[in-house]
């Protein structure tokens, strides 16, 4: 077991490699230890350079409205009238406060992404 930190794209892709040969093995024996640690140091490298940026406020809420199976009237009542909820899904108008309060309670997305900007349509 010849586990070293990935500093580079070339280590990156060498523990990749290492990892796709062992990732099925056992747990509590050598290959299957090793596989743990190296998924760690590779999460790790991953989160340090490939960066993915969260969806635009009115995106994830379509993408948990996916996720729950959720259609636009039944945002009815969670943020406003069916003509509301049309217009802050079409981007005509922003989120307010109280909407991303309810939003935040009723879907779970977390307010820190509710908050974002975004761009109106026009």
């Amino acid at each position: 077991m010849k586990i070293k930190p990935i500093k580079s794209e070339q280590d990156y892709e060498e523990a990749l490699e290492r990892l796709e040969i062992i990732f099925d093995s056992p747990a509590n024996t050598k290959e299957g230890d090793e596989a743990e640690i190296l998924a760690l140091l590779i999460e790790n490298y991953e989160n340090e350079h490939y960066l993915i940026e969260a969806p635009d406020p009115i995106e994830a809420i379509k993408i948990r409205m996916e996720e729950m199976n959720l259609k636009q009237k039944d945002l009815v009542g969670i943020i406003g009238g069916k003509s509301r909820v049309s217009e802050i899904l079409n981007k005509k108008k922003r989120l307010t406060v109280d909407m991303i309060r309810e939003l935040e309670r009723i879907l779970h997305i977390s307010a820190s992404v509710l908050v974002n900007n975004y761009q109106l349509s026009k």
